[in-house]
């Protein structure tokens, strides 16, 4: 028999949890909720309705409050976190290492923050909680367990289990000088496979280490194309401050993915699913506004060619099509020129070189479809002159809108805007705009002439 599909998993595990608390049976609940991973239960968090949510979470053991809130981010977590005792909130912080805690104590009242910082009584947190959290500081870990170049691998491993216990993914040691300065990087499978009397210098990597300022999508397209599971990190005069493994990458770029779909239809990964129905209806609001505002933009450059349109109805018919077939082609090489942004891939260097390669693609399509439309409109109403008004507009259109989808999110990143974020509304405007003018400013000139 088959193994169940995560999202199998994942639905029964929410059924089965909204079944025992409609049942009020909780301590079954608590049972089925503790044989969870906090990622497990982070996830079935987000997916219950509020009143079911907090319900959960007031049975939930204190011991496993810190790590599922860890792992929850935006409304959902300051939301659990509002429905928590302080006691029970420094206790859960405490259970955390120090750049998970420094990233949940940002969430938490300045009174409990400094509970937290007063019971903690370790400046690794008061560090942690300084850095940025999009760079490398923020994401890094403090358990580099660094070892000296000048020691032997028996003296290492002597180190290694008088450690008694290892972070979790410790797959290399950082090599440093004695002012615990870089040097590079040893694997441990390096180690327990050399001889005993040989020197850490001598099988350390010395690639560079990663900045601590560096921003983390940077950190994330380091650890995709070098193949890496973790890597040190330094601070601006070569000193080891952490440790990013792959784990905490992996993060990054499930978070970039969630705002990258999210943003493109005006929302934030931080919103919470059920949030109250005015809350997400403000917020929506305000690009369907500006949706709104477009959509009247695209009517009044319609309403200039009123008199056209009334003398030759089959124009309100076929307009879409322009439109469209815009749209969906701008669409294309907007999402290619954000993946590129994004992955470093598009720079100043080459954004020239794309741009004509898509202005190309853009006429190659718009030629062949426009023969196809063309034919489809002079037989559809018996009217060849139309179908090569339709052709032509469909020209203009599919070459602009290439243009448009280079430039616009070009022009919003050079500017900080995000352009998944504002990229898909300019875009629209674009071809809705070029369409319709091309479509009907051909058919008053040539038509109606």
């Amino acid at each position: 028999m088959p193994s169940p599909r995560p999202q199998d998993h994942s639905d029964f595990n929410l059924q089965q949890i909204i079944n025992d608390l409609d049942n009020g049976a909780l301590y079954d609940a608590r049972g089925h909720l503790h044989s969870l991973y906090p990622a497990e239960i982070a996830l079935l968090l987000r997916s219950l309705p509020t009143d079911y949510r907090y319900r959960l979470w007031k049975i939930m053991a204190p011991e496993a409050m810190g790590e599922t809130l860890a792992a929850l981010h935006g409304e959902v977590r300051i939301g659990l976190i509002e429905h928590t005792s302080g006691t029970d909130l420094v206790a859960a912080a405490n259970q955390l290492e120090p750049r998970d805690m420094a990233d949940l104590v940002a969430d938490f009242s300045s009174e409990v923050r400094e509970k937290v910082l007063k019971k903690d009584g370790n400046s690794r947190l008061e560090a942690a909680l300084s850095y940025d959290g999009h760079t490398a500081g923020g994401l890094m870990s403090m358990d580099a367990l660094p070892i000296r170049g000048d020691v032997t691998v028996d003296e290492t491993l002597a180190y290694l289990r008088a450690q008694k216990t290892m972070q979790a993914n410790m797959d290399s040691l950082v090599v440093v000088a004695r002012n615990n300065r870089y040097l590079g990087m040893v694997s441990i499978a390096t180690i327990l496979t050399s001889d005993a009397e040989t020197r850490i210098s001598t099988l350390m990597d010395t690639a560079e280490a990663i900045p601590l300022n560096m921003p983390v999508a940077e950190v994330a397209t380091i650890f995709e194309q070098r193949n890496l599971l973790s890597k040190a990190v330094i601070d601006e005069q070569g000193i080891v401050v952490g440790r990013i493994t792959l784990e905490e990458v992996l993060d990054v770029i499930r978070e970039e993915a969630d705002h990258a779909i999210l943003s493109s239809a005006g929302l934030d990964e931080e919103h919470d699913l059920f949030a109250p129905v005015l809350v997400s209806a403000r917020r929506r609001a305000v690009w369907l506004g500006v949706n709104l505002f477009t959509a009247f933009l695209a009517s009044w450059v319609i309403g200039l060619f009123e008199a056209t349109i009334d003398q030759i109805v089959a124009l309100a018919v076929l307009m879409p099509v322009v439109a469209s077939m815009g749209g969906i082609a701008g669409s294309q090489t907007l999402t290619l020129v954000i993946r590129g942004l994004a992955l470093h891939q598009i720079s100043s260097s080459n954004a020239m070189s794309f741009l004509f390669k898509e202005m190309s693609v853009g006429a190659v399509n718009g030629i062949v479809w426009s023969i196809i439309v063309a034919m489809i409109a002079a037989a559809w109403f018996s009217n060849g002159p139309l179908g090569m008004m339709l052709g032509g507009a469909m020209i203009i259109n599919l070459s602009c809108a290439a243009i448009a989808g280079v430039l616009i999110p070009l022009f919003l990143h050079k500017k900080g805007i995000d352009p998944a974020l504002a990229g898909g509304v300019l875009l629209t405007t674009v071809t809705d705009v070029i369409g319709f003018m091309s479509f009907l400013g051909l058919a008053t000139i040539f038509l109606l002439a």
